[in-house]
């Protein structure tokens, strides 16, 4: 009996190390594979291509409702619309375990 009340410790322990493995290899290696490439956003990017297929074409058709006032600022932005996505996802998934511990 206590065979298996080992192993049920050691798996998860085993799953939160490999885990963290896996977090610390996504993060350090787009650094090493792409040492000298420049991080940037898409925004230029998706505008060349538009301009590359389409040469003739106008987007003055459409403006900016508001723009921030420094890139800083938009980058505070950004990062509280990932928080306040991120917060809703967990609420969600909290919610639903409580459901489970609840009905069951």
């Amino acid at each position: 009996m206590k065979h298996t009340d080992t192993q049920s410790q050691s798996t998860p322990i085993a799953l939160y190390l490999f885990s963290v493995i896996v977090m610390v290899a996504l993060i350090v290696l787009p650094f090493l594979t792409a040492s000298g490439a420049e991080f940037a956003g898409a925004d230029e990017a998706g505008s060349e291509a538009v301009a590359s297929i389409a040469p003739d074409y106008d987007p003055t058709w459409i403006q900016n409702i508001w723009e921030p006032p420094s890139g800083e600022t938009e980058s505070m932005l950004f990062a509280l619309q990932a928080a306040a996505g991120g917060v809703l996802i967990g609420y969600f998934f909290g919610y639903k375990r409580g459901q489970k511990r609840t009905a069951g």
